[in-house]
């Protein structure tokens, strides 16, 4: 793992894999487990390896693997930086908590199994979320957010 400096501001990061990591990269792709996407990474490694008679450039590699060449690159550099496993996967991304919970939920089964509100023949989507929102259940929730969470539950407001 080299880090060489070729100029002003430009850096190039160059990939020398041991045998065992050329190994557990070529028996990553031979399985075909992988997601498509650990697998282009795992051959760009593979590629751009120096320890090999002839190495090919990022252009080649991008061409050969129909991707950009910023993916060339930025899978080198994450190899330099952290290694296989770095290059090879993304972090975990946390995601946002459900507004929706098991309490919530209840209450919403309950509502929309209840009687529609006087003056209106059932539930709207609409009227369900004012609703928890008027229980004060929830802060705000869109008619959106209902209906997947109905959806998830095989709910229907027309039956």
């Amino acid at each position: 793992m080299w880090i060489v400096y070729t100029g002003w501001m430009k850096t190039k990061y160059r990939v020398e894999l041991s045998a065992e990591e050329r190994q557990e990269l070529e028996a990553l792709i031979r399985a075909g487990n992988a997601a498509a996407r650990t697998q282009t990474r795992a051959r760009i490694l593979l590629l751009s390896d120096r320890s090999q008679a002839k190495p090919k450039t990022g252009k080649e590699i991008a061409t050969g693997l129909l991707c950009a060449m910023p993916t060339v690159t930025n899978i080198r550099r994450k190899f330099s930086e952290g290694g296989i496993q770095k290059a090879l996967y993304d972090r975990p991304r946390p995601g946002q908590a459900p507004k929706i919970t098991g309490e919530i939920e209840a209450q919403l089964i309950s509502l929309a199994c209840s009687q529609a509100p006087e003056g209106k023949a059932r539930w709207t989507l609409q009227m369900l979320a004012d609703k928890l929102v008027e229980l004060k259940l929830l802060e705000s929730i869109s008619d959106v957010a209902v209906m997947k969470k109905l959806k998830k539950m095989n709910l229907s407001l027309g039956s």
